[in-house]
């Protein structure tokens, strides 16, 4: 794909989400994996899922369809999966799926969410068949009900990208039960309170996955190098995650230098404020798995909390 054809796609693929996470388009070219009870107990090269250690929350820069054709990018999400113990399960919290109330995914076998156009047909071929997560989706009902708030059903809505594609790197077994939660809503103190509700699971094995990118403006992808606002949005970034200041993180828009050109619509900023949330209220351990930047503003910063 040459740098004209890329960008394109790139921008038909920002166009696509938006549309599809409101009418939840699927294709029906998927083949799911185990059901959620049986392959909850599964294991790979990491510790046994019957582990109820307390689980780390996670934020991930997922790249585009791209990413799975990336060799250095894919193994460098291998390599922190391993790295951690193995979940039980996995809620992800993607950029690509806005939905008010909160509303929960499929826990049953539906296509993968294809949420992007123009690019090669094999990226439309992909697959990931983990299994379903009905005791996960029953246990986030409990945590919703505990605090009065509302929570849709989506049964026939699969992964979108913003989810399996990292995962595919993380956990190709595809063995993990997987449970995708939209976000409410994009305003900072809510989406602080819906990490803070959903913080409970990580006593129970549980990864809270945030899926998104610390920098998103799509109209300024591929520069030569990495532009000074970029660089600055993203140190901006990792000195708030290591002070834990989530009302930096909450209130970005007015604390971030370069923050109108670095998120231009923050839908891919909004899961880092989750995951954060999810994983206090007491400090954490941070680190920063994967740092870098992905053609041109991009950062690949991904953020590891505990």
């Amino acid at each position: 794909m040459d740098r004209r054809r890329a960008l394109q796609a790139l921008s038909g693929s920002a166009l696509a989400l938006a549309g599809c996470a409101r009418t939840n388009v699927v294709k029906e070219e998927r083949t799911m994996g185990n059901d959620g009870n049986t392959a909850a107990t599964k294991t790979n090269e990491g510790t046994s899922g019957d582990s109820a250690s307390k689980m780390p929350v996670i934020f991930a820069a997922h790249g585009a369809p791209m990413l799975l054709d990336d060799a250095a990018w894919m193994k460098e999400l291998a390599d922190w999966a391993k790295a951690m113990p193995k979940p039980k399960a996995i809620l992800v919290i993607s950029a690509h799926w806005e939905e008010h109330p909160a509303a929960i995914g499929a826990t049953t076998k539906v296509p993968l969410i294809y949420d992007f156009y123009g690019f090669p047909q094999h990226f439309y071929e992909t697959q990931y068949g983990s299994p379903g997560a009905p005791q996960l989706a029953a246990r986030v009902r409990e945590l919703f009900a505990e605090r009065g708030l509302p929570l849709q059903e989506k049964p026939t809505r699969g992964l979108d990208h913003g989810a399996y594609i990292p995962l595919i790197a993380m956990y190709p077994l595809a063995d993990v039960p997987v449970l995708q939660i939209s976000l409410p809503a994009l305003d900072g103190r809510k989406l602080a309170d819906f990490g803070k509700t959903l913080a409970p699971l990580r006593d129970e094995g549980v990864l809270i996955f945030g899926s998104g990118f610390l920098t998103h403006n799509m109209r300024l992808a591929f520069t030569k190098g990495v532009p000074a606002w970029a660089s600055e949005f993203d140190l901006w970034a990792k000195e708030a995650f290591e002070k834990f200041d989530l009302d930096s993180l909450i209130e970005w828009k007015t604390r971030a230098p370069a923050a109108e050109i670095a998120l231009p619509t923050w839908e891919h900023y909004a899961p880092a404020i989750v995951a954060a949330a999810a994983a206090g209220p007491t400090k954490p351990t941070i680190s920063f798995p994967i740092t870098g930047f992905w053609m041109g503003p991009f950062t690949k910063r991904s953020v590891q909390f505990g």
